[in-house]
């Protein structure tokens, strides 16, 4: 029997060593450093492409643009439900994740001269009632652009040989 779901293995794959990532920027204290935050994003859309290639030689480059980026959408689909289960656990199991994030998000606003201290106040009470909302949210959207990036690229760069409908099994 064919294998109907072969995004499965590196949507998995890409999720555990993207969670692996966090962990390690957690541990070595660059949670929330947005220097550094890009690099989970690189291996995202590298490991894409990859799988993207890897898919579509393995097919004998016989997919077309739509085939191959939907194969790279639904494994940006695995990664992204693993990173926000991911993320849902560490809030509950890490509660002073939330009061480092804040404690980052005014340091920010402190930069802005702009901004006096009640201001910055009310901000950091408005995104305490909106955190875990927040956190799921742009864990979501911001796995699946990158994942969209991605996909888009490994479409486009892997080689595709011109078929007809009749040429297909």
């Amino acid at each position: 029997m064919k294998n109907q779901k072969p995004h499965i293995f590196p949507g998995l794959l890409t999720g555990i060593i993207l969670i692996l990532i966090n962990v390690i920027l957690v541990v070595l204290g660059y949670e929330g450093n947005t220097k550094v935050s890009w690099i989970a994003s690189v291996i995202n859309v590298g490991m894409l492409i990859y799988f993207i290639r890897e898919h579509g030689n393995k097919l004998n480059n016989t997919l077309s643009f739509g085939e191959l980026f939907s194969f790279g959408f639904r494994t940006t689909a695995i990664v992204t439900i693993m990173l926000t289960v991911f993320m849902i656990i560490y809030s509950y199991a890490f509660p002073e994740s939330e009061n480092r994030a804040m404690e980052i998000a005014r340091e920010k606003m402190m930069e802005d001269e702009r901004l006096n201290e009640d201001t910055i106040e009310q901000a950091i009470s408005f995104s305490r009632k909106f955190y875990f909302p927040v956190l799921i949210a742009g864990t979501i959207f911001g796995t699946m652009i990158v994942g969209a990036v991605g996909s888009l690229l490994g479409a486009a760069i892997t080689k595709k040989v011109p078929s007809t409908p009749f040429d297909r099994p």
